[in-house]
């Protein structure tokens, strides 16, 4: 195992399938927040991403849809990760590999995909804090997808009063990923170019 390994491990997680399968009965809570992810045309924000030994990466997020996203990391991270419309990629720059995940296989999906019905699959979480709002999506016929939660707060500036915090993602193996975002801003021009990437095999040609 090289010294990167370890980057490209918590970098992963972001993509690995998280099931989104659960069935919930409509919501008013569960409305807004699809209504949120509907009226999200486009995102930029910056974002850190902690594992369950407290190893953190920080970088920029920017998304458009449908279906492209990009984790650019901080400097001397070698790892991408792109959604490119079609597919989401995870590039390992310092090995030379990428990795390839339908949308649909993706929990990046939820953000991306503006067919999905989130009613379908998703469940609110009760919490002590009426400013915040958190959706659950779980498949509890396939525990080896884990679970995938959405951290909202209810802020009236923001698309249907609400924020996109973050997300808690947990494997089958009890691995934890948490995604903080900052810096938030919604429906702003992003350029398709920014989806492009250069493949990180030897020879190959650019994405």
């Amino acid at each position: 195992m090289t010294a990167l390994a370890p980057y490209a491990a918590l970098a992963a997680a972001i993509v690995a399938p998280v099931a989104v399968v659960a069935q919930q009965a409509p919501s008013r809570d569960l409305a807004a927040v699809q209504a949120h992810l509907r009226a999200t045309e486009s995102m930029t924000a910056d974002f850190t991403q902690t594992d369950r030994n407290g190893k953190v990466l920080g970088g920029a997020l920017t998304l458009k849809k449908p279906g492209k996203i990009r984790f650019q990391y901080e400097k001397g991270v070698p790892i991408l990760i792109v959604g490119d419309g079609k597919a989401i990629w995870f590039l390992d720059y310092a090995v030379g590999q990428r990795s390839r995940w339908p949308i649909g296989d993706s929990p990046l999906g939820v953000l991306i995909d503006p067919s999905r019905d989130i009613a379908k699959y998703a469940k609110v979480v009760p919490g002590n804090d009426p400013s915040v709002l958190s959706v659950e999506a779980y498949d509890p016929k396939r525990p080896e997808y884990g679970r995938i939660t959405l951290i909202f707060s209810r802020q009236a500036s923001a698309p249907s009063g609400l924020m996109l915090q973050g997300w808690v993602a947990l494997d089958s193996q009890n691995n934890r990923t948490t995604i903080r975002l900052s810096n938030q801003r919604f429906n702003v021009p992003v350029s398709d170019g920014t989806f492009r990437f250069n493949d990180p095999r030897k020879g190959a040609r650019r994405s």
